[in-house]
Formats: C-alpha cells, sequence, structure tokens
C-alpha cells in the first residue's frame, strides 16, 4: 500500500485513544450539556489558532493543519467558562509534501471524501467548551499501549503540554457526529489575553472515519493498515 494512502489517518479532526481496559489520558463519552457562560467574550486571534494533526500507519505518516474560521472565548476573572470554535476541513492542509506533487492531490482529495471527513456534506468541524477544571499536581498522563512499528502513534505523555494548568471537556463534532472529550491543557492569562496549548490522541473511527479501520486488519503482521489514533495539538489564542 503506498504511503498516500495513508490518507485518511486523519484526523483528522480530532478523534480519541480510548480502550476501555486500558487507563487513557483522553477521555470518550455521549455529547453533554453546555452550560451558560459568564464573564467577557473573547475573539480567536485566526492567525495564531490552530489544529494540528498527524495520522500514522506501518509505513509511514502524514502530518498538517486545520485552520480556524471563528470562534469565541469566556471567561470571568481567572476562569475559563466556557467557548466555541469552527475548524474548515475544507482549509486542511498537508506539511509533509508539496502541494504541487500529484500525491498531495490524491491525499488532500481523499480526506475530503467520505471515505474520512465527507467534506461536501459536512465542510467544517467545531469544539464546544462543556467543562474546565484545575489539572491537580496528583493528576497523571497516563499513555494507551498501541501496536508496535516504525510509526508507532506517538504517546500521549509525549503529545501534552510539559506542565498542564486545566482539563478541558468539550463536544466535538465532524462529520455529523457529536462526542465530549476530556484532555489536559496549558493556559495563560496575561493582560486580557488567553493562550492555550493541548496535545492528545483520538480515536477517529469514533466519528465515522472508518477508512482502513485498524481493527479489521486480518494480520498487522503484514503492516496493512492504517493506526486508528490520530495526534491532536490545538493552539489557542484569544483576547478582547
Amino acid at each position: 500500500m503506498k504511503l498516500v494512502k495513508i490518507s485518511g489517518l486523519f484526523l483528522s479532526t480530532a478523534m480519541i485513544a480510548f480502550a476501555c481496559s486500558q487507563p487513557s489520558t483522553v477521555q470518550t463519552s455521549e455529547a453533554q450539556e453546555v452550560s451558560s457562560t459568564e464573564g467577557k467574550t473573547l475573539t480567536i486571534d485566526q492567525t495564531s489558532t490552530q489544529m494540528r494533526w498527524r495520522g500514522y500507519k506501518p509505513a509511514g505518516q502524514h502530518f498538517g493543519n486545520i485552520p480556524a474560521t471563528e470562534g469565541l472565548l469566556s471567561v470571568s476573572g481567572e476562569e475559563i467558562t466556557g467557548g466555541k470554535f469552527t475548524f474548515d476541513i475544507t482549509g486542511l492542509k498537508i506539511e509533509d509534501m508539496q502541494e504541487t506533487d500529484e500525491n498531495y492531490g490524491k491525499l488532500w482529495g481523499h480526506l475530503q471524501s467520505a471515505d474520512f471527513f465527507d467534506a461536501a456534506n459536512h465542510p467544517t468541524a467545531t469544539f464546544e467548551i462543556t467543562e474546565v477544571k484545575t489539572f491537580s499536581s496528583s493528576d497523571a498522563i497516563s499513555d494507551q499501549e498501541q501496536f508496535s512499528t516504525d510509526n508507532t502513534p506517538k504517546s500521549e505523555s509525549s503529545l501534552s503540554p510539559a506542565n498542564p494548568t486545566h482539563w478541558i471537556s468539550g463536544n466535538l463534532t465532524m462529520r455529523g457526529i457529536t462526542k465530549n472529550i476530556k484532555f489536559p491543557a496549558s493556559v495563560k492569562m496575561e493582560n486580557g489575553v488567553v493562550m492555550a496549548k493541548a496535545g492528545f490522541n483520538i480515536d477517529r473511527t469514533t466519528w465515522g472515519l472508518a477508512y482502513g479501520d485498524e481493527s479489521t486488519a486480518l494480520d498487522k503482521a503484514k503492516d496493512q493498515f492504517i493506526y486508528n489514533t490520530v495526534s491532536l495539538e490545538l493552539d489557542l489564542k484569544a483576547s478582547e
């Protein structure tokens, strides 16, 4: 299988390293009710806010970013009380190859197709905050076991910010499917500006991005599958 057929790794969103028998940093559940927000409203800086993605298969990796098109963050004092952000699936970029490369167009088109994001019917992904809690000194980042190859997905502990300050929970919607995810993040507030960073893994099949589903591989020793795990890294900046 050619490397370009990693295609569907993405994310693409995103999103969850999810195994019932093992502890996992990111938790996935059914969509949660969004509570009413309090405080002032900040607007995201589109040039500084993005969702980076990385997909894996035994033969290689693809990575890139999905731009944010709009977003609002609610803040009361030093606390985040809510927020909603929209990402443009049709604006997805692949950064491990040149756009002039023939394979770029093939991979981009495959990711946009019904095999993955079905962008014709679902051109955006959204994330809406449902809860924010303090990251305790006793909290730990646990790693999910992955099938080992030359391109085993990055671990949760390596993706997470070095010093998380909060647990963020929110409803992630992709391909018309909404699930609630919870992940560690580093949040800073300075002079009315909020900056947040997070990194975690998701299971793409939870949102219907099931092409090359790892769980259907008859013989993983043949390396003919795409990892269900997709790594996401979020960078956000918002101000009045």
